[in-house]
This record gives C-alpha cells, sequence and structure tokens, in this order.
C-alpha cells in the first residue's frame, strides 16, 4: 500500500490552509499515495493555546463544508484521505474527529478523540468533549483502518482495541511541540518519548503506525507563553516498529512511502501475541487504579 503524509505549517487563514492542502494531496496522489493522512486540526492554527468562547464558531458540522471539501478532492484523485476537523455536533457540544473519506467522495466513517488534554497552551477541555464512539476501526476500500488522534497516541488499549478488531494500520494525526522553557535536552526526550511510544504499539500489535504532526511555530494569542514550535518528525514504521520514513523537525514534507502489507501478516505469525495474551488475567485494566 502506498500511504501519503503531509506535514506542513499552518497560517489564520483557513481557505488558505485548505487550498495549500490540496496541492499537497495532488501532489501526493500524483505519486501514486493510496491513503493520504494529514494532521491534526489542520483547517486552521491550533486554536486551543487560550480558552475563548469566539473560537468555537470554527466548528462545523460532519457532513459539512470540510468533509465536502475533501470528498470532492478523494473522488477527483480516486484516493482515501484521513482528516481532522473540529466538529460542531450542537451548540456547546464540539468534537475533535478525524474523518476517513472514501473513494467515491462519501463519508467511510468517523472516529471523536477519546482522551483530551488539558495542560498549558493544550487547554483542549475547554473546546472538546471526549468521544463516544468508541475504539472501532474504519473499513475502507483499502483495508481497516485504526484511527485515532494525538493525545490518544500515548495509550495502549486504544491501540490494541483497534488491532483486536482487525485494524490493519493504526493512524495518529498529530498537533504537539515543544514548551520553550523546556531545556533542549528535555525538548528531545519528549519528541524520541512520543515516537517510541507510538513504535511501541507497532511491535505490541504487528502493525504499522502512521503519525503526521505540524510544523513551524505558533505563537500564543494571549501572550502568557511562547508559543508552540511544533515539533514535525511525522513518520511510518512498519510491523517491528522499523522506520520506514521520518521527516525532519522543521521542514514541510509531502511523502508517499510504500507498506508491505503481506510482511505485516509474516510479523504477526513470527510473534503471535495475540493468540499468548492472558485474557482471563486481564480485567484489573477496567480500573483506575489498584490500591
Amino acid at each position: 500500500m502506498k500511504i501519503g503524509i503531509i506535514q506542513q505549517t499552518c497560517s489564520d487563514n483557513i481557505e488558505s490552509n485548505k487550498q495549500k492542502l490540496a496541492k499537497n494531496i495532488r501532489i501526493a496522489a500524483q505519486k501514486g499515495a493510496e491513503l493520504i493522512v494529514l494532521q491534526e486540526l489542520h483547517n486552521s492554527l491550533y486554536f486551543c493555546q487560550t480558552e475563548n468562547v469566539e473560537l468555537c464558531s470554527l466548528a462545523e458540522p460532519i457532513p459539512g463544508p470540510s468533509t465536502d471539501f475533501y470528498g470532492a478532492l478523494a473522488k477527483e484523485l480516486n484516493i482515501v484521505i484521513v482528516t481532522s476537523l473540529f466538529e460542531r455536533r450542537a451548540p456547546g457540544l464540539y468534537h475533535n474527529t478525524a474523518v476517513v473519506i472514501e473513494r467515491d467522495g462519501s463519508i467511510a466513517g468517523k472516529y471523536r478523540k477519546m482522551h483530551i488534554p488539558d495542560d498549558p497552551a493544550y487547554y483542549e477541555k475547554f473546546y472538546f468533549t471526549p468521544g463516544d464512539l468508541g475504539f472501532h476501526p474504519i473499513d475502507t476500500s483499502i483495508g481497516r483502518l485504526g484511527v485515532q488522534v494525538c493525545w490518544d497516541q500515548w495509550y495502549p488499549e486504544g491501540a490494541r482495541l483497534m488491532a483486536l478488531q482487525g485494524a490493519e494500520l493504526l493512524i495518529y494525526p498529530t498537533a504537539i511541540g515543544y514548551e520553550s522553557s523546556d531545556t533542549p535536552e528535555e525538548q528531545e526526550r519528549q519528541r524520541e518519548a512520543w515516537t517510541t511510544v507510538q513504535r511501541g504499539h507497532a511491535v505490541a500489535n504487528g502493525l504499522p503506525v502512521i503519525a503526521v504532526n505540524r510544523t513551524g511555530h505558533e505563537p500564543d494569542p494571549s501572550g502568557q507563553t511562547n508559543g508552540i514550535q511544533f515539533w514535525g518528525s511525522s513518520f511510518i514504521c512498519g510491523p517491528q516498529g522499523e522506520f520506514l520514513y521520518r521527516a525532519p523537525k522543521d521542514e514541510e514534507i509531502v511523502e508517499v512511502i510504500e507498506v508491505n502489507m503481506q510482511r505485516c501478516e509474516n510479523v504477526r505469525r513470527w510473534w503471535p501475541f495475540l493468540r499468548d495474551r492472558r485474557i482471563e488475567e486481564f480485567s484489573p485494566l477496567t480500573r483506575r487504579f489498584i490500591d
């Protein structure tokens, strides 16, 4: 399977961001991509750096203008696209939602981000209601996609649940970067931890992982922090955690990488983790903490 990833900067002009993405989607399709994965909340700046009710106006329904826009591209180019949108479900009820667009432009399915962070410059709990659709893969013409979003990528349970339902790929649209007050050494530890935990999901489940992050600096509108320097480093790794491609930290990229799906099948035969799981002993995992 040929997979395209687009790592780019974003501006405060939504239409400009969408047209830039459209251009890059076409480039990836011309390179042979069958599946193209976009970064988290790609239509706009990462607006969660502050708590501002006016920014809720950025949200839109699904289906809506963006699914129409990316659906038209998917149909034109005969590709599957994984998008990431600010979903307006009702007044005061919003989600951070990944939408998978099928080759014919229709919506194959959606996933609402389950784990919602609340940290300095990442005030997502102010905007997003935790997902209520569960961890379920989305079936498409190119395979069964285990799509999650950003903070979800740190938790092994979601990846496992996707694998247990037959996901063939684990996909994570992402927006993550450095806190400017951290030392360069700490910043690098965080970036490598982000990469390592996801490669671990690949190994533990015998599945490729596609993680697509933003790049570039986005200022804090409040001026309380120095903003976020998104660390890029988007990557695709194989079922043993091996890098098939890793992007630079600070460059925009459009890359198409071929993943050998038969080899993924073989790895799961060599390392049959699902076979050997002691599921009868795992019930304590449903508890918050074991005293």
